[in-house]
């Protein structure tokens, strides 16, 4: 068990570059928890204090993140390994920006917030690897804001998805009305409608009533950014 454990979390950045025998030390003083979830189960909650980190070492988890202001629902699928939400562990608002289910069967393993300040804290390495993961994300965060509104439509709706999943890429589902879309992105109804049945002719999304299904984000973004 150990050595499928110490490969699969070697895979995930806050991780890597650790060696053996520190690992070893980390098993000796932190208390992980090891779970199995089956299809359908919910991991952690939108909204919902993040108090540990979670790592998914088995099978595949979607993410849901509502937002009931402006009236969509952004669907975003993650394979293993992952790790939910390091960015949340701390800062001002300590919650979780989405949910979290188990699309097919997973295993998890995770620990308690207090661990990484008082064990895993004590090695550079995860230090370097926890700041790389948050530094990141805030920087690719405020570069896509300066380019929210920026360019023709089709540019706009490709910088409206990247601004708001985790990662740009893979598969991705958006529940929302194309007028609401067209208001966020200033731009017009029309104009909107009339570039996504451009997207979907060139098959890079799927269209349905009053949702827009992204098969492999990337090749959206590689062909307009």
């Amino acid at each position: 068990m150990e050595i499928t454990m110490y490969d699969k979390l070697l895979q995930l950045p806050l991780f890597q570059g650790l060696c053996q025998e520190d690992f070893t030390s980390i098993l000796e003083k932190v208390r992980f928890e090891f779970n199995k979830y089956p299809a359908g189960s919910c991991i952690a909650q939108q909204g919902k204090a993040c108090k540990q980190l979670i790592f998914i070492l088995q099978g595949t988890v979607y993410a849901k993140s509502i937002d009931n202001e402006h009236g969509y629902v952004l669907y975003e699928t993650f394979d293993s390994p992952q790790v939910i939400e390091p960015y949340s562990l701390f800062g001002m608002f300590p919650q979780y920006t989405a949910s979290y289910h188990a699309q097919t069967d997973i295993s998890t393993v995770s620990f308690n917030k207090s661990y990484v300040l008082s064990e895993l804290n004590k090695y550079e390495i995860f230090q370097l690897n926890y700041l790389n993961v948050i530094s990141n994300r805030a920087q690719n965060v405020y570069r896509k804001l300066w380019d929210t509104h920026i360019g023709n439509t089709a540019e706009k709706i490709t910088n409206f998805l990247q601004l708001r999943c985790t990662k740009p890429a893979g598969e991705k589902t958006l529940q929302i009305k194309m007028e609401d879309l067209a208001t966020l992105i200033d731009d017009t109804r029309i104009n909107v409608s009339k570039v996504l049945n451009k997207f979907q002719e060139e098959g890079l999304i799927q269209l349905k009533r009053k949702e827009i299904h992204i098969p492999a984000l990337e090749k959206l973004i590689e062909q307009y950014t």
